[in-house]
């Protein structure tokens, strides 16, 4: 796909690496930029040591393995994947709850997702006068240097002055997933977005 080149190929190469995703919460090849993701994509490694791949059979690491096999003529086609024993076995998912660090992993992965953020700040741009004039409210209540921008830090007492009772590492990690510019602070936009996900 990288290349321009897109057929049934690069649907078995998607369908792993969603695979790999809802196994372990986390995506095969990442990096801080766009351009960095496709440097991983094109030359990384696949991770199948860090938890929780030790506790993962070998044949789900196998499937996923050939399914993200960078040349798409020795990829596992369609049929093959459906042939795989990980597939065939048995034929029906284990009744097992997914492991508490990968459903962690899976919801941090969410939160970073940048065009889910962007599509809620879209919606949220659609609100009714009334909800706007209420969010404004509360966004001047806690942005009490008036800067425009909401800090860690007034994010935190704002949250303790309405009697939210979260701990700071929760506190960050909604700044994380608020801060869809990555400035460090909370803009309007991105309020009246992160308000919408409640």
């Amino acid at each position: 796909v990288l290349k321009k080149r897109y057929g049934p190929e690069a649907d078995i190469w998607s369908a792993g690496v969603i695979i790999y995703i809802l196994l372990s919460g986390v995506p095969p090849f990442w990096a801080e930029t766009e351009q960095g993701i496709f440097e991983e994509v094109l030359h990384g490694s696949l991770d199948f040591q860090s938890d929780p791949w030790p506790s993962i059979s070998e044949s789900a690491k196998d499937l996923v393995r050939r399914m993200l096999i960078r040349d798409p003529k020795r990829r596992l086609n369609v049929h093959d994947v459906l042939r795989h024993p990980w597939v065939q076995i048995d034929g029906v998912a284990p009744d097992k709850p997914l492991d508490s660090a990968v459903l962690s992993r899976l919801k941090q992965f969410s939160a970073m997702n940048k065009l889910k953020k962007i599509a809620i700040r879209v919606i949220a741009e659609q609100l009714s006068e009334d909800e706007i004039a209420g969010l404004k409210q509360m966004f001047k209540m806690i942005d009490t240097d008036n800067s425009g921008q909401i800090s860690f830090e007034e994010l935190k007492a704002g949250l303790e002055r309405v009697g939210t009772n979260l701990k700071e590492s929760e506190i960050y990690a909604l700044m994380q997933a608020a801060d869809v510019d990555n400035s460090g602070t909370i803009d309007y936009g991105e309020f009246v977005a992160m308000m919408q996900k409640g």
